[in-house]
């Protein structure tokens, strides 16, 4: 009997974990979506240029990649628990502080912070779904990041609201606030105190081995998802002649297929394996952009968006999960220096879009991306015959 209602206990506090983790993943997306409206905030009270303002938002990326490396020796020497918190705190304070920044210098020391937080948070809280999901014996991570996106579509249509009704950034801002720590404080003590394996050598994360694949893997990932974030809506006004008003249709497209299958990617993984969700969403996401090269239909540049989303949804979170399985680095260290790259990629990826766009155009770009998505299929094959 006392053994039962241990197992049971056991179950219970195992289930709190999990959801725990997935908090956390609503975290970063809602924090991301709270950040983002208050970019036209700063550009108008400081009075910014479009090329200043871009110069303080690559803030954001440089932060990021100047805690991303060490996030993974942080959550092992301190916990999951401990940095998530930390961050996860820093985070709210820091997006308030970003409503009342009148000084260019302060602003742009703030947005570096808040990259840097930005980076810990999206590397420890994949650090903790590894762990939880191995610890469970079941696949939990497409679900896990679709909460991200979750996270991401909740803050972006709240923050508006609140705006709507007649509330002012800093408001707004308080109430997002409140909600992240709200979040960590109602699952703390169910988020695990360990971060991974602890070995002695550099602090720095860099990829070795398999992970060097799958750090590919994430890179190309990103930098599609980068991509398509930043130009799908120039190639469907301008390369497809789409009124200005229907620009942002082929990423909401992209995002709610992306959402859709992190939903059902667990099952889907369990059902046909990893090799065949991924391998086979590399194939149709590289599909996709054919589709849109060669369409000359519009419902089929929608499909494309949206077999590219579909595709390309289940790389990353099936690519994390494999890490808990390899013995080359720690999981702490994998994910750090394989989160380190995926960003790298979506910083990259615009940038090296509009180069070869300038010089070719838009559709050898979008020819370029088919081929890079394709090539993840042949590196992820080439991963599982040496993880699996």
């Amino acid at each position: 009997m006392k053994e039962n209602i241990m197992l049971n206990s056991g179950k219970k506090e195992q289930k709190w974990q999990q959801w725990a983790a997935k908090a956390l993943f609503f975290v970063g997306g809602f924090g991301a979506a709270t950040w983002a409206p208050l970019v036209p905030l700063i550009k108008m009270r400081l009075q910014l240029s479009e090329d200043i303002l871009g110069l303080l938002l690559l803030c954001v990326g440089i932060g990021s990649l100047f805690t991303m490396p060490f996030s993974g020796a942080a959550s092992s020497k301190w916990g999951c628990r401990k940095v998530l918190t930390v961050a996860g705190i820093g985070y709210a304070l820091v997006l308030i502080l970003l409503t009342q920044a009148n000084d260019l210098w302060l602003a742009a020391l703030l947005i570096l912070l808040l990259g840097a937080l930005m980076g810990a948070v999206d590397v420890v809280v994949n650090v903790l779904a590894v762990i939880v999901e191995r610890e469970s014996g079941r696949r939990l991570m497409s679900g896990m990041h679709a909460f991200w996106s979750v996270g991401g579509f909740v803050g972006a249509g709240i923050f508006s609201l609140w705006l709507n009704l007649g509330l002012n950034h800093l408001q707004a801002t308080l109430i997002a606030g409140g909600i992240i720590g709200g979040v960590l404080l109602v699952f703390y003590r169910h988020l695990l105190n360990n971060g991974g394996e602890q070995r002695q050598g550099s602090l720095l994360a860099f990829p070795r081995g398999i992970i060097v694949f799958i750090a590919m893997i994430a890179f190309v990932s990103f930098l599609t998802e980068g991509a398509v974030m930043d130009w799908s809506g120039v190639f469907l006004t301008e390369v497809k002649h789409f009124d200005m008003s229907m620009a942002g249709v082929g990423f909401t497209v992209f995002s709610a297929a992306m959402l859709i299958m992190r939903l059902t990617g667990d099952w889907a993984v369990t059902k046909l394996g990893s090799p065949a969700v991924t391998i086979g969403g590399a194939c149709l996401a590289a599909g996709g952009f054919v589709l849109l090269i060669a369409s000359p239909f519009e419902w089929m540049l929608y499909l494309g968006f949206f077999l590219i989303g579909i595709g390309s949804a289940n790389m990353v979170p099936v690519f994390f999960s494999l890490m808990g399985r390899q013995k080359v680095m720690p999981v702490s260290q994998a994910v750090s220096a394989v989160s380190t790259f995926g960003y790298l990629g979506i910083l990259m990826g615009p940038a090296v879009i509009g180069f070869v766009a300038n010089g070719t155009s838009l559709y050898v770009s979008f020819g370029m991306l088919a081929v890079l998505v394709f090539s993840q299929a042949v590196i992820a094959r080439y991963v599982y015959s040496k993880v699996l």
